[in-house]
């Protein structure tokens, strides 16, 4: 999907927003590959994550969203725009899938936050696999973005973009269960560690 200015323009007003409520801060956006696929992996505190995320690079990032937003006429036309496609909750979503294959086959960012859903104290949870389902599957650089908040109005909160990991080890594979689990443990991990290093 080509990068279209309404993009642009909700990302800048994002940014402005984040900066005057939340301090804003973005360290180590010249990690993002700038051509290629890649799968950027972050941490899930707020809402505001996605637009968080999305405001800390210059390339367009697509995300999996609830599927009932696309039932909304004006939040399904600005969803799509934003390079957003439909997931249904609850279990292994093929047509999900086989989208952000596609989007990767085609050289785009995903963004992706492996918890599956918001931690309520902070802490980084469990990742589930279906992150290294797509970067095992994939030819995606894999990069780690730690977000450090809490989100407290006039407070700092800081976004990490780290170097893409390296999964050789686990490219020789045939992908099984704890193969991915392996995979999906080490991208947490990271996190884990950039978050410590840079609070």
């Amino acid at each position: 999907m080509k990068e279209l200015n309404l993009y642009k323009i909700f990302r800048s007003g994002f940014r402005f927003l984040l900066r005057i409520f939340y301090k804003y801060e973005v360290v180590g956006s010249h990690h993002l590959p700038t051509t290629g696929p890649v799968i950027l992996c972050a941490n899930h505190i707020s809402n505001w994550d996605p637009m968080s995320l999305g405001g800390a690079v210059e390339r367009q990032v697509c995300y999996m969203a609830k599927a009932e937003l696309f039932d909304i006429p004006v939040v399904s036309y600005l969803v799509k725009e934003f390079g957003a496609f439909p997931v249904k909750r609850g279990g292994g979503d093929r047509a999900a899938i086989r989208a952000t294959m596609q989007i990767l086959d085609e050289g785009k960012v995903f963004g992706i936050f492996p918890e599956g859903s918001r931690s309520k104290t902070g802490e980084v949870g469990e990742g589930k696999s279906g992150v290294a389902l797509f970067a095992l599957k994939s030819d995606a650089a894999v990069v780690p973005v730690a977000i450090i908040g809490p989100y407290r109005l006039f407070r700092k909160v800081k976004v990490v973009v780290g170097k893409p990991l390296d999964l050789s080890p686990w490219k020789t594979e045939k992908p099984t269960g704890e193969t991915m689990k392996q995979v999906t443990d080490f991208i947490m991990d990271e996190i884990r560690r950039m978050i410590v290093e840079h609070k």
